[in-house]
């Protein structure tokens, strides 16, 4: 019986991941399994908000906003600044937007 697929050769300018990056990229998207942290990223997405703004437009408390900044800070896609004795949250930069922004605009897609 022949095989579907052709045999893969090996190809030089193939650029595959190193498995230290592909875990990386693994411990990132599992950061982004939660729903409770895609609801604070989106709302960072249309501006810099405090802890306690951040907990009512996602309707959760604010002990419980505060540790999924950390989680989120820890992965790099969150970033603060003191402005007085306000802490305004922001998304780190552009890739983290962008992200955002493509996997929503893919999952609004029609099926095919």
């Amino acid at each position: 019986m022949s095989d579907s697929h052709p045999k893969a050769e090996t190809d030089p300018q193939l650029d595959i991941l190193s498995l230290e990056k592909a875990q990386r990229m693994a411990e990132f998207f599992s950061v982004l399994g939660d729903p409770n942290r895609w609801r604070i990223i989106s709302a960072l997405a249309h501006q810099k908000l405090r802890v306690r703004d951040l907990a009512a437009a996602v309707e959760m408390t604010e002990s419980a906003v505060s540790h999924q900044l950390r989680i989120l800070r820890t992965m790099r896609l969150v970033s603060y600044r003191k402005q007085g004795r306000n802490v305004f949250y922001g998304l780190k930069d552009h890739h983290i937007l962008n992200l955002y922004q493509d996997i929503s605009e893919h999952l609004d897609e029609p099926e095919d």
